[in-house]
């Protein structure tokens, strides 16, 4: 079940996003050097202002999507979930809540290589921005586009 969260749920949705990164990114982040920013990524979900939404299995958030202005700027799923379709299924909600952008961006790790892929398999594409990440060890962002259909 896909339904709307927002800063109320902050702890829960910080709780998703370091779970997910702690599995995906000890490559880039390893935690004996570089531990997660919890305070940072509880705060930014405490002043959110755009919209966010959380996959529910069983009354457990196992997911959440973010979006602002015409940017994804958060999907995180828990390992446990990964190959599900849940990452999919937010996906789709997130950009349904975007229907005047007819351009999305979102920022991901260069080195995400799963996340890119997801990406890449859903419409997104490179659009040459990159960027640096303000966490130690300061890694690079790629930015990416998804175009939509002009209406008819």
């Amino acid at each position: 079940m896909i339904r709307p969260s927002g800063p109320h749920e902050a702890e829960t949705l910080w709780r998703v996003q370091r779970d997910a990164c702690l599995v995906a990114f000890p490559h880039i982040y390893p935690p004996e050097l570089y531990p997660f920013p919890d305070e940072a990524v509880l705060a930014h979900y405490q002043e959110f202002e755009g919209a966010i939404l959380v996959a529910e299995d069983g009354g457990r958030v196992v997911g959440l999507a973010a979006v602002h202005g015409c940017w994804l700027s958060n999907l995180y799923v828990l390992p446990r979930r990964w190959g599900s379709g849940v990452a999919r299924e937010l996906h789709d909600a997130a950009l349904a809540l975007l229907p005047d952008c007819r351009e999305i961006k979102l920022w991901t790790l260069e080195e995400n290589h799963r996340g890119r892929r997801f990406y890449e398999k859903n419409g997104w594409r490179l659009n040459g921005e990159t960027r640096v990440v303000p966490f130690p060890p300061h890694p690079h962002d790629v930015g990416y586009s998804y175009a939509r259909e002009t209406p008819p």
